[in-house]
């Protein structure tokens, strides 16, 4: 089942009490609100050869400080890591089919701070993968060096563990489904702190979209 799929379901937070751990619901919001299809394209439909070779424009896409692996490459336009990870900075983010206004829109974000992927820049323009693999266009100021993640999980009924810190061996100050957003505040390469709507923690890196393996954000 796909994660936006998944997503419709209501994800299950557990916050801890003095006593126990009781459960409610975290809110998520329904694909249907996260993003609207005009023609949807398949994961690599959009993706264009040129947007890796061209140069020009300015950097001003923010990104937050990150500690990139050696032999990373670098946009030919920003100067930042390629590929990286950004989010969404509105809660409405045309996606078209190249990186022009002449291109047709293919779909349409519709809920900001969602998590994405550069993988290709020209000019002003930013090619981004969301979490299911689509690619297509997007204009630079739609997007926020801010980090988000996505909870990750092989199966829909598993939970996600967030700790105090970065120990499992830590108290549990929470547990998240699969599909649930969250803000990163730092990364160690293994353990990332993360927080949202009623919730804060620790939880293992992998666990994360939005966050690279062994990446380390301060």
């Amino acid at each position: 089942m796909r994660l936006c799929q998944r997503m419709r379901r209501n994800a299950i937070l557990m916050l801890r009490t003095a006593s126990d751990i009781r459960m409610i619901p975290a809110p998520l919001i329904p694909e249907t609100h996260l993003k609207h299809s005009a023609q949807r394209p398949g994961p690599r439909a959009a993706a264009f050869l040129f947007g890796l070779l061209m140069l020009g424009g300015l950097a001003v896409d923010g990104a937050a400080p990150v500690i990139a692996a050696q032999g990373i490459q670098t946009g030919p336009v920003s100067g930042l890591a390629l590929p990286r990870f950004v989010s969404l900075k509105s809660d409405r983010v045309n996606v078209r089919g190249g990186p022009t206004k002449d291109h047709d829109v293919t779909w349409v974000f519709t809920h900001g701070g969602l998590p994405v992927e550069i993988t290709a820049e020209f000019e002003n323009w930013r090619r981004v993968r969301d979490w299911e693999g689509a690619e297509g266009w997007v204009y630079h100021s739609l997007l926020s060096g801010k980090r988000t993640a996505l909870i990750t999980l092989k199966s829909p009924d598993d939970l996600a563990t967030l700790y105090e810190g970065a120990d499992s061996k830590s108290p549990v100050t929470a547990r998240l489904q699969s599909g649930v957003q969250a803000s990163v505040k730092q990364c160690s390469g293994t353990w990332c702190r993360i927080y949202g709507k009623n919730f804060e923690g620790w939880i293992e890196q992998s666990r994360l979209w939005g966050v690279y393996p062994d990446e380390k954000i301060q």
